[in-house]
């Protein structure tokens, strides 16, 4: 009902005649002086915006900019003060047929001479401060080490000794250099300014605090920029503050001479700024292109919920206490850090037909305030107790995001700077929508879902894609549910399923929409992710993944060349898998027959198969009763047609065939611009589960080698790997010393196990002399000693 009513607004809105509003005209050649009148407009935004409140709520205001390029000498702030009314809303629009940029930045006229080796300098102003430096409207690279490589997915181009003390030897100076990497573990990154160097020749360096599961960087995925030594190839630049001097290394076919060379100022271009009890209100945006914003990322640091994510809560234009506001047919180019952020307090805030492109965080943010959450926990490894908890499902306040709408948006290569990102990122929010949208060429999720805090969100008509381009462990949508359910002590098992629903106190719906992750899953809900109903989805590539939640319903979905994924469920998780085709046998990991609530009428797809009961299928679920192995009759798939045709055993299981033509983007200027996914060349095979010959004894334990998903169903790294301890039987020197059944042994005296021939080459406990053993369990490290017979 919310949404209908969304909607229907928004139509209102958008049918408002043009001829029926006062206008007020901006154009390059105006004065401030001006009345705003066609015929003599004002200049600046700012004076416009002074003649706009004059009518504002009174009568329909429409800001009409004329075409030019607007460099903002300070963020435009919307208060209360610019509010419209339903019937009379304010909107600050291109006019009909026009350019208009607003910018962040500065254009700078500069007077070049050559410096050496192809690179070029100039005088700036004095104090000028930069981040980015942009040429021609097209966004330079900082002097960095490697060099950029478009081919290279990861940093564009990283390097073990980024900043090695052998590197580091020819820098005279790298303060104010920045060091990005990679986590540990491929899960988001890291970023450093570069303070000095020590005596001993050492970088040192500040930050770190962007990811909030610390466990330092990646020993290979790092580089350096900012350092003027690194300044060796076209496209790179290096400003010297002190002396006020810019070098810049101009690619092949750039005149410098006649070439437009801006640099950026401010974070924020336009914000909304009201609370609950004093919103914004109908004041919308219109077919404005946004360049120019600062890079933020060393000031992302506030942490998420119990997950490895922090956030700026700021983006180029900024929502805070608004409602009823639009952001219509715009576009966001090379913007630095989060493009569109929607902060605490906001109500049917509306992004729509916008083109977000090459930002350096996130595409749209909707985040809430952890002060609306009950029990709130940050840090991964924090519990809490049942007698200890607040048990009101929902949150305590409304100082969060709720009935906010993304629809027909391409939202594409976001994350250039942060990797920790995502296409659409919702977290402590309700009721929220993302609907029609194509997103895609992102270094980790498409959509990303942080917490069950509060549930109610709909997806439907997405097409997502090429995703977790540079990270690990990640869905092309991803989401979890660390709340206050999930590992709570003293919770009776069959308290759980109520409990899960304190937070996720809405279904989610995932639905009729195409996903495609060639590297992790193509619909990943991790960890403690609950109420959750995923139907009508077409996934190409990465499957469909539960891990250890509650409620969720997975139906009437097709599964290309993958199939379902149940990661270390509940005993009573009360989960549905019906009516899906997949491609490949499941692939549980610590799942225990029977599987949840229903497991049945599902297809396993083989070409050309007679259609026989699905044993395999059965024999993993301990259900599939009904399920059968056959040919689903697909009525095209080399077009990307997967509906099946009449007579397909499926649709004797209850299966319906759904659109396969309206995914993604709507309107005719995105879809000009829009790609596809690649469609599967063929069935990927099902990665192996580790065998029973595989598994030896040792201390008395069942281990195994970790393989495929293991890896992440333990949390850990493929670089640190381990061992699992399948069984730990009672009695057994293992279990004496305090190991447990699904812990991973990491190192034994200091020194890696990560196959059975090191874990049976390792020392043996002796009288005085025990083995220090460090391992994992529930994805946290942790260490004990295992002594010898006396």
């Amino acid at each position: 009902m919310r949404r209908t009513l969304l909607l229907a607004l928004s139509i209102l809105l958008s049918s408002i005649s043009l001829a029926a509003a006062a206008e007020i005209h901006v154009g390059p050649g105006g004065d401030d002086a001006n009345p705003g009148t066609a015929d003599r407009p004002v200049q600046t935004l700012a004076a416009a915006q002074r003649l706009a409140r004059l009518r504002a709520g009174k009568e329909p205001v429409q800001v009409l900019i004329r075409e030019g390029v607007y460099y903002l000498p300070e963020t435009l702030v919307f208060t209360p003060d610019d509010s419209g009314t339903a019937e009379a809303p304010v909107t600050y629009a291109a006019a009909p047929g026009a350019e208009v940029v607003l910018s962040g930045g500065l254009r700078l006229a500069l007077a070049w001479k050559p410096y050496r080796d192809g690179i070029y300098q100039a005088a700036t102003p004095a104090g000028l401060r930069m981040d980015q430096l942009f040429v021609d409207g097209v966004r330079q690279h900082m002097a960095r080490y490697p060099n950029f490589d478009p081919d290279d997915a990861v940093y564009n181009g990283y390097a073990a000794d980024a900043f090695s003390k052998e590197r580091a030897a020819n820098w005279k100076n790298p303060a104010g250099g920045y060091i990005h990497a990679m986590h540990r573990h491929r899960w988001g990154g890291y970023h450093y300014r570069i303070t000095g160097k020590n005596d001993a020749g050492e970088v040192t360096y500040e930050g770190g605090w962007q990811n909030n599961r610390q466990m330092g960087m990646h020993g290979s995925h790092r580089f350096v920029e900012n350092i003027f030594e690194e300044l060796d190839a076209p496209g790179e630049w290096y400003h010297d503050a002190g002396a006020d001097t810019l070098y810049f290394y101009p690619p092949d076919g750039i005149d410098l001479g006649a070439a437009a060379v801006e640099v950026v100022r401010l974070r924020r271009l336009v914000e909304f700024r009201g609370s609950q009890e004093s919103p914004v209100k109908f004041v919308n945006l219109r077919g404005i292109t946004f360049r120019h914003a600062a890079r933020t990322f060393m000031d992302t640091r506030e942490p998420l919920l119990r997950s490895d994510w922090t956030i700026y809560r700021g983006g180029a234009v900024f929502y805070e206490g608004a409602e009823d506001c639009e952001l219509a047919d715009c576009t966001f180019d090379q913007v630095g850090g989060n493009t569109v952020f929607v902060n605490n307090y906001n109500r049917r805030i509306a992004v729509r037909g916008c083109l977000i492109s090459d930002s350096g965080g996130s595409g749209v943010c909707f985040v809430g305030d952890p002060g609306a959450v009950r029990n709130p926990l940050f840090e991964y490894g924090q519990r809490q107790s049942l007698d200890g908890i607040d048990r009101t499902p929902g949150p305590k306040t409304d100082n969060y995001p709720a009935d906010c709408l993304v629809e027909d948006c391409l939202i594409r290569r976001t994350g250039r700077v942060e990797k920790q990102s995502a296409g659409v990122q919702i977290s402590m929010a309700r009721r929220i929508t993302v609907r029609h949208c194509s997103i895609y060429e992102l270094p980790r999720a498409g959509i990303n879902i942080s917490e069950g805090t509060w549930g109610g969100h709909l997806i439907e008509y997405c097409d997502v894609f090429d995703t977790v381009l540079e990270t690990h462990d990640h869905g092309s949508f991803n989401c979890w549910g660390r709340d206050r359910f999930w590992g709570l002590h003293n919770a009776p098992d069959d308290k759980l399923p109520e409990l899960a629903l304190l937070d996720a106190v809405e279904t989610t719906v995932i639905r009729n929409s195409r996903w495609r992750c060639d590297h992790g899953w193509d619909i990943d809900l991790d960890d403690g992710a609950s109420n959750y109903h995923v139907y009508n989805n077409l996934m190409l590539r990465g499957g469909l993944k539960f891990r250890e939640g509650f409620h969720r319903i997975g139906e009437n979905n097709i599964m290309v060349g993958d199939s379902f994924h149940p990661h270390v469920w509940y005993a009573d998780s009360r989960d549905v898998f019906r009516r899906n085709i997949v491609f490949t046998q499941y692939r549980p990991i610590r799942v225990s027959a029977p599987w949840g609530k229903e497991v049945d009428y599902n297809l396993l797809h083989q070409p050309n198969a007679e259609t026989a009961p699905a044993a395999i299928l059965r024999s993993q679920s301990g259900r599939d009763e009904h399920s059968i192995i056959a040919d689903a009759m697909f009525v095209a798939p080399a077009r990307a047609d997967y509906r099946v045709r009449e007579g397909s055993p499926a649709l004797g299981l209850g299966f319906e065939s759904f659109a396969m033509d309206r995914f993604g983007v709507r309107s005719p200027r995105l879809r000009a611009v829009a790609r596809t996914p690649d469609l599967p060349e063929a069935p990927a095979p099902a990665e192996r589960q580790p065998a029973e010959e595989a598994r030896q004894e040792w201390q008395g334990a069942v281990v195994a080698p970790l393989e495929g998903e293991a890896y992440s169903a333990f949390g850990v790294g493929r670089e640190d790997g381990g061992i699992h301890l399948v069984r730990v039987p009672p009695g057994s020197r293992a279990a004496r010393a305090g190991l447990r059944t699904n812990d991973v042994v990491q190192k034994i005296n200091g020194q890696p196990v990560q196959t059975l021939d090191q874990l049976m080459a390792a020392p043996q406990p002796a009288a005085g002399r025990p083995l220090r053993i460090d391992y994992v369990r529930e994805q946290r490290a942790a260490r004990l000693e295992m002594a010898g017979d006396r």
